[in-house]
Formats: structure tokens, sequence, C-alpha cells
């Protein structure tokens, strides 16, 4: 019997993933990656001047998009789009820093307190070590049902089309920029996109990366050129560690209103849920340590 029930349930599991594949097939496609400037409140880079983009770049640009959407115009058009603007926008820079959030994948660094802290004090750092910088979001979910089923299927198999539509962003821009950085960020779910990409990107040495929070479901495949923060510093990531318990514990007390009001904010997932720990700013010192170390690192001078 106990059998039975395990075989049903394993059933159960792949119709669930077969059925939602395959509406993801049918709505075809989301607004994955839409690389926003930050303070733009979400607004697409555009290219201001189609002039300003050498031949090459816009032919590579088009033939890209022609492999990854040949068949759906509006998308390819969005694509070529947004690679050129990119450009644009990184030609003139030394580092170019794109940020992925956790969560569904819909929010931009303006709603994540604590990446904004830590995206201000990189670009400082970089500053003191002599690079100019840039930051962009990276919108790997359009915040609608479709998108939260076509997000569910990703987070689950590891990201293997949208870490490959980021990780072609990024070759895009190192191949025209020659000497060009990206550092490829992400926090708490967005990790995992940021470690596939790093995957597929391991042999690009213009490509470094800093996470905060992984899930603990989660194994980091490529540490090389990469920095993963596990702990704050002040108190332990229950997400990280994978303390359901206490996870589970903070959660209900925030839903019966027992939880302090300066505790209401920090270590969210998903909204609903609290993770005491899983909260990284600038503000503290390990967190500020170890990204101060990584960039003097790999960006110091030798």
């Amino acid at each position: 019997m106990a059998i039975n029930l395990r075989r049903l349930a394993i059933l159960v599991a792949l119709s669930a993933v077969l059925i939602l594949g395959a509406a993801a097939l049918f709505f075809s496609y989301s607004d994955v990656g839409v690389a926003v400037g930050v303070g733009t409140g979400g607004v697409p880079l555009s290219v201001p001047d189609l002039s300003t983009v050498p031949e090459s770049v816009a032919e590579d640009a088009t033939e890209l998009a022609k492999e990854l959407f040949e068949d759906y115009q509006e998308e390819y058009e969005d694509f070529v789009s947004q690679l050129l603007a990119a450009y644009v926008e990184a030609v003139d820079k030394d580092v170019v820093v794109i940020f992925n959030s956790g969560g569904w994948g819909w929010n931009f660094i303006e709603n994540s307190p604590g990446w904004y802290s830590i995206s201000t004090g990189i670009e400082s750092e970089l500053d003191k070590l002599g690079y100019s910088s840039l930051l962009l979001n990276y919108r790997r979910t359009a915040e609608t049902y479709r998108g939260i089923i076509d997000e569910f299927i990703e987070v689950i198999t590891a990201y293997p089309s949208k870490a490959e539509n980021l990780a072609h962003r990024v070759e895009f821009l190192t191949s025209h920029i020659p000497d060009l950085k990206i550092i490829v960020t992400g926090e708490s779910n967005g990790t995992v996109i940021s470690d596939s990409a790093m995957n597929i990107l391991r042999d690009n040495r213009q490509v470094y990366s800093i996470q905060t929070g992984p899930p603990f479901w989660h194994q980091n495949v490529t540490l090389d050129r990469t920095l993963v923060l596990n702990s704050n510093g002040i108190a332990p990531d229950s997400f990280a560690q994978g303390d359901v318990p206490v996870v589970l514990w903070a959660s209900l007390k925030a839903l019966f209103g027992l939880t302090p009001p300066e505790e209401e904010d920090p270590g969210r997932i998903l909204y609903f849920f609290r993770a005491p720990g899983h909260d990284y700013r600038w503000q503290y010192p390990d967190v500020c340590s170890q990204i101060t170390n990584f960039l003097e690192e790999n960006f110091g001078v030798e």
C-alpha cells in the first residue's frame, strides 16, 4: 500500500509538471529579460540613436534574436532593441552590474532595500578602484499568472531557458566591448539563475558573480569568480540553511500580528513567509567586508 501511494504521489507530481509545461508552451512567451536602468520605474532601455551603434554590432544582435525568437516577431524586435540599448549604455563603462531579484523575479532593485544598499556600496567600491559602472535590473518574469507558471517551471529545473537568455545578453556585451567586466548578482531565488548563467559563462573571464541567500535546495555549480553569502553575519539565514520550523514559526507570528514592526520587512519570502536572517544589507559589517574583499581581489590593481 505504501509503495502504491508513493507511486501515486510521483505520478501526480510528474503530471503537474507536464501540465504546467504544456501551459507554458501554450503561452509561448512572457516578458523575460527586460533590462531596465535603476530609477526608471520599470521602463525598458531604448536606443536613443541607432547611428551610434556599429553596423557589425547591430547585425550580430539581429542574428542572435533570429536564433532565439525567429517565429515571434514582437519578441524578436524587443530582444534586438534591448541588446542594442544595453550596448549603448555599457559601451563607455568599465563594469556592468546586473541584478536578479528574489521571489518571482519581477521586482526591481528599488523595491529590494537590502540589495539597493548593496548595489550602492558596490558602485562606491568600484569607483574607489577606478572603475565607472552601470547598474541594470534583469526582470526575468512578467507580473502575471502566466509569468508565475513560467517562473515555477524554470526554478524547479534550475532555469534552463531564462539563464540561457541572460547568458546570451552577457556574452553579447562582453564580445562587443572587450574590456568590459560584468558582475551578475542575485538575491534569494535570483541566485539560482545567476549561478546557472555563470555555469554557461564559466569560460568567459570577463564575468563575475555576487550572490546572497541562495535557497537551501540549491547547490552552487560555479564558484570560480563567484562570491556566495549564506549568512549576513548578524543571524543565521533560516532560508539558506533550510530551517523550516524557524521559517514557519516566524511566518505564523507575522500572520497573527505578533511580529515587532522592525522585523516585518527583513527576510520576506514571496511576501507571505518570514525567514529570520534572510536579510542582506551593506550596513552589515560581514556583508560589506566580504563583498569589498571580493571586489579588491578581482578588480584591484595587480
